[in-house]
């Protein structure tokens, strides 16, 4: 009778244990730090670039599913959706905001000014307004500078030495970018200090970069420069394919659309920068503050040319061009 009523206890705390384990479990999810992940961008062209993220946020002590949960959302270039989004993260009562591209960025700013906020941009932070300066961010925001702009007169410059006589070079940008003024004012600067005629296309979508493609071929173009502007990494395929189509040697700022089958690019490391993020946001989950965190400034650039792309076009490299590039691609 004793050993019954004994055995029946032991079952019974057995059964008790399978209760309160699962319990234990949503307990744990529960308090588990949430990251809210807001792109203007989507998740297929970006997906490298995410586990680029998520690998530094490891070596920060952070690992998906173990010990934070994210919370995705993308704007799949449509830039509206931005606002929306934030708000709802910000309900969400995420543990801070890890947002990428300039235009994340200020609609995670102008959500919260509480739930720390790390970024990505290729505008300026400051003249942009995410921050008040680059080493005392301020406020709740801090993260990387991309560092795109500023950069055109150095792609100018390659440019004129793979096609000595490009003749006018259109360039494509997003007037949705905060900062499109800019980056046009630089590329007229640096093509009237080159001697050379440039003409600005707009495209905010598909459809748009399709037609300015017929515009720049009407043109007769003999080069095409890419502006700073997560749209153009999420549509690279289709600009890719556009300017083999029209034949029309193109400069790009990420080496992805190189890699895609674009002739040349030269700009920032994203995959250093998406990093770079990473690395902060762990700091913030564990205690950091981003006003105490100075904006990184991405000095990690890259400059890949794809030689297959090259000779479809019937355009030759010159070997001191070759010697300078990080990555030729075959």
């Amino acid at each position: 009778m004793a050993i019954d009523i004994a055995r029946r206890k032991f079952i019974s705390g057995l059964g008790g244990m399978t209760v309160a384990l699962p319990l234990a479990a949503r307990a744990q999810q529960s308090t588990m730090p949430v990251i809210g992940f807001l792109s203007s961008g989507s998740p297929g062209p970006f997906a490298h670039l995410v586990a680029a993220f998520r690998q530094a946020l490891s070596e920060t002590g952070y690992d998906e599913g173990r010990n934070v949960a994210f919370e995705y959302r993308w704007a799949e270039s449509q830039y509206d959706r931005l606002p929306g989004m934030a708000a709802d993260l910000v309900r969400r009562q995420v543990a801070v905001i890890a947002a990428f591209g300039p235009s994340a960025a200020q609609a995670a700013k102008a959500a919260t000014p509480i739930i720390p906020i790390v970024f990505t941009s290729g505008a300026d932070p400051v003249d942009v307004g995410l921050v008040t300066s680059l080493s005392r961010p301020g406020g709740n925001v801090t993260g990387v500078y991309l560092f795109f702009t500023g950069l055109e007169a150095k792609k100018l410059g390659l440019l004129r030495e793979v096609i000595p006589q490009v003749g006018v070079i259109a360039a494509l940008l997003n007037p949705n970018n905060p900062d499109a003024e800019s980056q046009s004012r630089e590329l007229l600067a640096a093509a009237r200090t080159l001697g050379e005629q440039m003409q600005t296309f707009n495209a905010i979508s598909e459809i748009e970069i399709d037609a300015a493609f017929v515009m720049i071929a009407q043109l007769r173009a003999g080069a095409l420069l890419i502006g700073s502007d997560p749209l153009f990494v999420d549509r690279r395929d289709q600009i890719v394919t556009l300017s083999a189509r029209h034949a029309i040697a193109t400069v790009y700022e990420t080496r992805e659309s190189v890699v895609a089958g674009g002739l040349m690019s030269y700009g920032t490391s994203l995959t250093d920068g998406y990093r770079q993020v990473g690395i902060y946001t762990g700091r913030v989950l564990k205690g950091d503050k981003p006003s105490d965190l100075p904006v990184v400034q991405s000095t990690k650039f890259e400059f890949v040319i794809n030689l297959k792309t090259a000779k479809a076009l019937g355009l030759t490299i010159p070997s001191g061009v070759l010697a300078i590039a990080d990555e030729v691609i075959e």
